[in-house]
């Protein structure tokens, strides 16, 4: 088995792979620049379109998320499975999370709630099987009638298998999927068509779906004829120790999705200390921070147990609150719906009625996450300063004049008096929704409940 969990398309997912990281006690870094002035993205994995589109009204826009990430709009293989989305058949958005219409609908509500969208692109591959898509198109492997030929897949039918192997990872089938020979000039300008046509749309960017198995070189040229520039980009570019692919090859085109950041918050999280979080980010080695894309989880990581789920209680619900918190990369909130069954597809095939029924565990709508966008966006453009930790499982510090938060990951309450670099006067604690009164000299003293987080800015001065 490769040494990597792969990207999304089918039922085979690898082994979590862990590693270690060092926590020198260096300084934190500088503040991170952003794909725009609000860099959170929620998404909505597997929402219909239409769903998207009320929850941008009522939801993102209010709360202040900046981006909007949907599941594949193209036609795909039939079934209720999750994984049926990202093996496309045809590039007409015709899947079942909503057709062209509807897609365009959601894109517009989406913009006249301040939120842009980024839509999950599939283009490494094609489906494998036969059969009729979502849309109503005739396939076989290899032959996909109007969209591809056998003469446009790569060489290589074989499985990969080999991740130390940079033409076995890039050249052949990802699961068996058809692997699309992406260094050949019609399948670029097939791509970009693809593209183009959901910019003209309004999409504002672009997750790239199993970036690592597409040579970046060849990435670079399909971007290279989108018909707007500047369009967000960000890649699945999976690390994993000694191998061929790496993250850092993709940084010419865009951001790179920083997977060890939310496999080393799990183990930080369930076995070892906050305290080590001090330099988190690029002094763990990481992608540099500008153009790193960093989550909790996602819809792969949770299937697959590498990172923390919405399983995981406390641990979940801090990790998430110190990645808005901490200036490193662009934020993804996962959210997603409860599975027993990780091949099982979204609920009501994607219908949301409301959030937490049926299923939707709709994570971006936890207090104490939605709480800590608008605190990630009031404190834009600051550094860490002040932090403070107690060698072990309780942590704080500050973000300049901007804000201060604590995680209390111990089993038992925090009473401590704070020093901050804040403006004398009441806040709202964004996670309790209790006044904390900071005095004069920017210290306040108050106590943490166990297994909770304090957070307060300058954007909340009072409750309610």
């Amino acid at each position: 088995m490769p040494s990597t969990p792969r990207s999304a398309p089918g039922r085979a997912l690898a082994a979590a792979f862990v590693l270690a990281a060092s926590a020198a006690a260096s300084a934190p870094p500088a503040a991170a620049a952003a794909p725009g002035g609000k860099d959170v993205t929620a998404v909505l994995f597997e929402w219909k379109y239409d769903a998207v589109a009320k929850e941008c009204k009522d939801v993102l826009g209010p709360s202040g998320y900046g981006h909007v990430q949907v599941s594949p709009p193209q036609e795909h293989v039939q079934g209720p499975q999750w994984w049926t989305s990202y093996q496309p058949v045809s590039y007409a958005i015709a899947g079942r999370l909503g057709d062209r219409t509807a897609f365009a609908n959601m894109v517009n509500s989406c913009h006249s709630a301040g939120v842009k969208v980024v839509v999950d692109a599939v283009i490494n591959h094609m489906a494998a099987g036969s059969g009729t898509g979502t849309g109503g198109s005739a396939y076989t492997k290899y032959d996909y009638p109007g969209t591809y030929r056998r003469q446009d897949m790569d060489d290589c039918t074989t499985v990969v298998s080999d991740y130390r192997d940079r033409r076995n990872v890039q050249d052949c089938e990802l699961v068996g999927l058809a692997d699309l020979d992406t260094g050949e000039e019609p399948v670029r300008a097939r791509i970009a068509g693809y593209l183009n046509d959901l910019l003209s749309l309004g999409a504002d960017g672009f997750r790239i779906d199993a970036a690592k198995h597409i040579p970046a070189a060849d990435l670079a040229a399909i971007k290279s004829r989108l018909s707007r520039s500047g369009v967000y980009w960000k890649q699945e570019t999976i690390y994993g120790a000694g191998e061929a692919v790496q993250p850092e090859e993709y940084l010419g085109t865009g951001d790179a999705q920083e997977f060890r950041y939310a496999r080393d918050l799990k183990r930080v999280f369930q076995r070892e200390r906050l305290a080590y979080l001090k330099n988190y980010g690029e002094g763990w080695g990481y992608l540099p921070g500008g153009q790193a894309s960093v989550f909790v989880d996602n819809h792969d990581t949770e299937r697959g147990g590498d990172t923390l789920t919405y399983k995981d209680g406390a641990d979940y619900t801090l990790a998430s609150v110190f990645m808005l918190a901490w200036p490193y990369g662009s934020p993804d909130i996962h959210s997603g719906y409860e599975f027993t069954d990780r091949d099982a597809g979204p609920p009501n095939g994607g219908a949301v009625n409301a959030c937490w029924q049926d299923g939707w565990k709709c994570q971006h709508k936890w207090p104490e996450i939605r709480s800590m966008v608008a605190f990630r966006n009031a404190v834009r453009g600051t550094a860490v300063s002040g932090w403070w930790d107690n060698g072990y499982q309780a942590i704080a510090f500050g973000r300049g004049d901007k804000g201060y938060v604590v995680v209390n990951h111990e089993a038992f309450a925090l009473t401590r008096t704070f020093e901050t670099g804040l403006p004398g006067g009441d806040y709202c604690d964004v996670q309790s929704g209790r006044r904390v009164t900071v005095d004069a000299n920017g210290r306040f003293t108050a106590t943490v409940a166990p297994n909770t987080a304090l957070a307060v800015h300058v954007g909340a001065r009072t409750c309610g």
